[in-house]
This record gives C-alpha cells, sequence and structure tokens, in this order.
C-alpha cells in the first residue's frame, strides 16, 4: 500500500466529539509538517543573523543550530510521518485530538524551552518528546502484531540517546564535542531513510512514472543496509581512519548501486518522484566526504550538511508534499509551488556544500544562499500547504 495514499478504516458510527476534533489534529502528519516547516523556514534566517551578528542571543549559537535542525525540525517530521505511515500500516489509530495536540505542545515546549527556560528544565522538556512518541507507536505496532516495523520505535530510542549526550555535553556533565551527538543522529536518520527509502521510492516510481519498472534486489537492499550500518557503528569506535573510509566508500557504492536500479533517470519529468531520487542520491556523496574527511582530504562539515540539507531536506520536502496530497484526498500532482521548492533546497544544498569546499572568500555569501533557498522552501510549503493540513480531506474520510 503506498505511504503517499494511506487509506484508512472507516471508523464506527456514534463517535463523540472532542474539544480537538478539528481535521488539524484528526492525524500525526497534519501538525507536525506545518510545525517543522514553520520552524525550518524561521530558525535558519536566525541563526544566520546570529552569525552575522546582527542579533546578540547567546543561545541562538552553533550548538543550538546543529541541534535543531535535527532533533527540531527534522524529528518532527519523522514523528509525523510515522504516526501516519503506522496508522496505514496497523489499521489501527495512532495519537489523534488531545492526545495528538498533547505530543504537538511538548514539541513546541521543547524549542521554547531551549531559547528561555533554565538550561537543565529546556533539556529535560526536550528529551521527553522522542520516548514519548516512540512508546506511543510502540504500543499501536505491538497491539497490531506487527513485527517487522517495530524496529522504528527503537531507532527514536537511539535519537533520544543521541540528544541526551547533547544536553549532557552542553551541560558540562561530560566531556564531548556537541556536535558529535547531533552528527550521529544524523547517520541514524540516515539509516530510517536508507530502510523506509528502498520501500516506498521504487514504488513511487512505478506506480508515478509510466513505463519505468524500478529494480527491487531484497539481497542488494540488505547488503546496501548492512554496509551504511556497519558504516554508522566504525564511525563511532575508536579505530584507524582508514577504517572507517573503507567502509564509507563501501556503503556510498552499495547505496549508488541501489539507487541506479531504481532508472532515477526516468522520472525527469515527474517532480513528485525525481525528488525522491535526487535527494537519496545526496546520501552516496555524503559517505564520500565522510571518507575524504576522516583522511583530513575535506571538513566534516561538507559531509554532514550534504546528508543533512541534500538528502535530509530533500526526502524531507519531498515526502511532506506527497504524503500531505494524498492523505487530504488531492491528486498526486506536483505544480510550479512544488517543483520550485525541491529545486531550493537542491540549491541550497550545492550552495551549502560550496561553503564547506570552496574559497574562504565565498563562504559568507554561500552562507545567505544557502539559508535563503533554504527558508524560501519551507515558506513555501507553509503558504502552499498549510491550508490543506488544516482543512478536512477533501474526499470526506477522516485522516
Amino acid at each position: 500500500m503506498s505511504l503517499s495514499t494511506i487509506e484508512e478504516p472507516v471508523p464506527a458510527a456514534g463517535k463523540v466529539a472532542s474539544p480537538f476534533a478539528h481535521p488539524f489534529w484528526a492525524l500525526g502528519f497534519r501538525p507536525f509538517y506545518l510545525l517543522a516547516a514553520v520552524f525550518a523556514a524561521v530558525a535558519v534566517p536566525v541563526w544566520v543573523a546570529q552569525y552575522f551578528g546582527y542579533i546578540g542571543w547567546q543561545r541562538v549559537g552553533l550548538a543550538w543550530h546543529m541541534h535543531e535542525m535535527v532533533f527540531g525540525m527534522a524529528v518532527a517530521v519523522i514523528a509525523g510521518f510515522l504516526l501516519t505511515a503506522v496508522r496505514a500500516w496497523t489499521g489501527l489509530w495512532t495519537a489523534r485530538g488531545g492526545q495528538l495536540a498533547a505530543l504537538a505542545a511538548l514539541w513546541v515546549a521543547g524549542r521554547v524551552g531551549l531559547l528561555a527556560a533554565p538550561p537543565l528544565l529546556g533539556a529535560l522538556i526536550d528529551i521527553a518528546f522522542l520516548p514519548l512518541t516512540a512508546w506511543l507507536l510502540f504500543r499501536v505496532l505491538r497491539r497490531a502484531g506487527n513485527k517487522r516495523n517495530q524496529f522504528l520505535p527503537l531507532l527514536l530510542v537511539l535519537l533520544t540517546i543521541a540528544n541526551a549526550l547533547y544536553h549532557a555535553a552542553m551541560l558540562g556533565w561530560i566531556v564531548l564535542s556537541p556536535a558529535t551527538p547531533v552528527q550521529a543522529a544524523i547517520l541514524i536518520v540516515v539509516l530510517i531513510e536508507s530502510v523506509i527509502g528502498a520501500r516506498v521510492i521504487p514504488m513511487f516510481t512505478r506506480n508515478g512514472v509510466p513505463g519505468s519498472a524500478p529494480l527491487v534486489n531484497p539481497k542488494r537492499d540488505k547488503i546496501a543496509l548492512g554496509l551504511t550500518l556497519a558504516a554508522i557503528v566504525v564511525w563511532l569506535l575508536p579505530l584507524p581512519p582508514a577504517a572507517f573510509a573503507g567502509f564509507a566508500v563501501a556503503a556510498g557504492c552499495a547505496s549508488l548501486l541501489r539507487l541506479a536500479g531504481w532508472h532515477p533517470q526516468r522520472t525527469l519529468a515527474v517532480p513528485l518522484v525525481w525528488i525522491l531520487h535526487l535527494s537519496y542520491a545526496w546520501i552516496p556523496v555524503g559517505f564520500f566526504l565522510l571518507a575524504l574527511a576522516e583522511l583530513h582530504m575535506v571538513t566534516p562539515s561538507a559531509a554532514f550538511h550534504a546528508l543533512a540539507v541534500g538528502s535530509m531536506a530533500g526526502l524531507i520536502i519531498g515526502m511532506m508534499t506527497r504524503t500531505t496530497l494524498g492523505h487530504t484526498g488531492r491528486p498526486l500532482l506536483a505544480g510550479a509551488a512544488e517543483t520550485s521548492m525541491f529545486w531550493l533546497i537542491q540549491l541550497g544544498a550545492v550552495a551549502r556544500l560550496f561553503a564547506a569546499l570552496g574559497p574562504a572568500g565565498a563562504r559568507e555569501i554561500s552562507l545567505v544562499g544557502a539559508a535563503l533557498a533554504w527558508s524560501l522552501a519551507f515558506s513555501l510549503f507553509v503558504m502552499v500547504y498549510g491550508r490543506f493540513l488544516w482543512q478536512a480531506r477533501i474526499d470526506g474520510k477522516e485522516g
């Protein structure tokens, strides 16, 4: 069943309306996609303004920027996607109504707390979101007997551990660079992308691109996933740089081979599909750059921004548009707005990579260009899709 058109059983008659019966609280993708997009559109320009000295808010520094792009924006989208997808996979309702509103409020409280609350209190509020989301998902998966997807809450637990380590480092409780747990979290998100991408990208290609026949090879997929996981584990271990570089190159090659089998060249006329292929292609690019970074040939920033902006944000904008269209009963068609969002994110990824790899004199203008492209992409999503997320499905179904 396509994740972009999750079919939902008709609920039992006689359901009592709740104070949160508005369509906005009907399914997880609605509040979390909108909140994440608004936050993404605002947070990056705020950080760039702080970077260039236009604002003096000490809490809006580099560490905050790194943390919030992963544990703020990306985590919100992951939560919204999984709450929606698990509903489809199990036929059981995930958090909705007041429960969903409370979960969204906790996420907002985490963002506010890191800026305004005492550091320890802000950290505790922020850390609470992921394990609660994991528990809500696991409970539904367990009730449905859906063992195939029970590893996903476990990945959210791993993200929780990374988040806790970040806060421990920021509070001075452990001797660790705050960048390390954020980078580990980016790699965990890449692992999630690798798993979900292998399921949905070939399917969306086959269904959305006439004449396409993407190749799905389970053995090759397992090898690619295994090498990706191995590279992540080796990155965490104190091994010689050449060891990780070898695993990173192998993981990148396996991901590239997997992508080639999905026939990305056939998707050029279908923006809702090519954005997924192009964004996935940043994963091997990121792993190749990680190998070079381990050998001190490029900066780690280049590699992690390739993964975070090119791959993570690209897949986020691609899946947010696709699933919003499908789950609100609209045709899976991309117009000028969607195509603009997709190209803006990719332009931002290239500009951010150039800021890390290009000449020093071009860094500042590249940073500004990357931030502008990023902010415009997510602002456009809010302007176009905000009303879709707020309104009821146009086909009359729940969700």
